[in-house]
């Protein structure tokens, strides 16, 4: 598929997303200019006065896991921040390497390859490999600066459907990564006096699980684009890999400042998602983060979604209740958030409101 010169009355969304050619595609057109579909509303871009240069997430050392003193500092994180970066976790430093480079040659393959594996729409359950380009809905009015592939990575998932590019390598971090995510819900589990994850809740709590592969081109004008616009994660927790190059800012929980999640070879970060705060009935926070974009660069990120499965109904656990604490929110059935969440596409802290009391 030969690549034009994009013209400002093209069809964005038939270019980019319909025939695979991915934001990727555009800006090798030797885009000068970002197409005004791309450029944000001012509410929705990174303001750099709003950034602060002096504080940090929190990094908490997993050399000692079985610490209580580290299973402390998880514990606090998730309800002070929301936000934290591991390191010495035990996934070898190759795997992570090998997982950010599976996702740069992907994304170089040509349209033609890309869009064998290109849906416009996905669900909760979705079994089968979807690629899409900056979540382009067909009311979407804004786009994003990133191009994104997922790996459903659950059992009824065929992973001969991905594409040979990451599939042994998402396999591989998946491996490792899994096991790591349960350890880090049974530590967050145990600050809000539940027991272990057992048969009956690990549906609840990780009944899903997909990997995404992010990729944000090099942008022309990245003050008036954003790779991810400010949002909370449906999930229970997400692990993020990031690149060298940065460009993950979080939301302070109070106030309106940004913080860089400065990255840090071989670390991970960690968020709190919408679901778990709502199990915790607030105790733990989902934070507002977004991701800006960089004009000399490409970028890859890497997160895994841990999610309730589609059938499981989410609220406040009981022993959040037990010292009679206020109910915050109802009991909702998961597969009926995850569609108000995607479809109406509310930003940031708003999508907690369909929840609560």
């Amino acid at each position: 598929m030969s690549l034009s010169k994009f013209e400002p009355n093209d069809d964005i969304l038939d270019f980019v997303i319909k025939k695979a050619n991915g934001l990727k595609g555009l800006v090798d057109t030797n885009l000068e200019v970002i197409p005004s579909q791309c450029i944000q509303p001012k509410e929705q871009r990174l303001d750099k006065s709003q950034i602060d240069n002096q504080e940090s997430i929190p990094t908490i050392d997993l050399s000692n896991f079985d610490d209580l003193s580290v299973e402390k500092s998880i514990q606090e994180a998730a309800s002070k921040w929301g936000f934290f970066q591991i390191i010495n976790h035990g996934i070898p430093i190759e795997v992570l390497d090998d997982l950010k480079e599976a996702g740069h040659k992907f994304f170089e393959l040509p349209a033609e390859e890309k869009v064998k594996y290109s849906t416009e729409s996905y669900s909760a359950g979705e079994s089968v490999l979807m690629f899409w380009s900056a979540i382009g809905e067909k009311d979407e009015k804004v786009l994003e600066w990133r191009d994104t592939i997922r790996h459903g990575c659950n059992p009824q998932n065929d992973s001969n459907l991905w594409p040979s590019q990451t599939r042994n390598q998402v396999l591989e971090y998946q491996k490792w990564a899994t096991p790591l995510a349960k350890k880090l819900l049974e530590v967050l589990l145990k600050g809000l006096d539940v027991n272990e994850i057992d048969e009956s809740l690990e549906p609840l709590l990780m009944g899903t699980k997909a990997i995404n592969i992010n990729y944000y081109p090099p942008c022309p004008n990245p003050s008036i684009a954003i790779g991810i616009r400010r949002h909370c994660d449906v999930s229970c927790i997400t692990l993020l890999l990031q690149d060298d190059t940065g460009g993950l800012y979080v939301r302070r929980t109070k106030g309106d400042n940004w913080i860089h999640v400065n990255p840090i070879k071989g670390a991970l970060a960690v968020n709190i998602g919408n679901s778990l705060q709502i199990m915790s009935n607030d105790r733990y926070k989902s934070i507002e983060h977004c991701v800006s974009v960089d004009s000399n660069r490409g970028r890859i990120s890497v997160p895994l979604f841990l999610n309730p499965s589609p059938d499981s109904v989410i609220g406040p656990f009981p022993q959040m209740l037990k010292d009679g604490e206020k109910l915050v929110y109802k009991h909702v059935l998961y597969s009926d958030y995850w569609d108000h969440y995607f479809t109406k596409r509310p930003s940031g802290k708003a999508s907690l409101d369909f929840a609560k009391i």
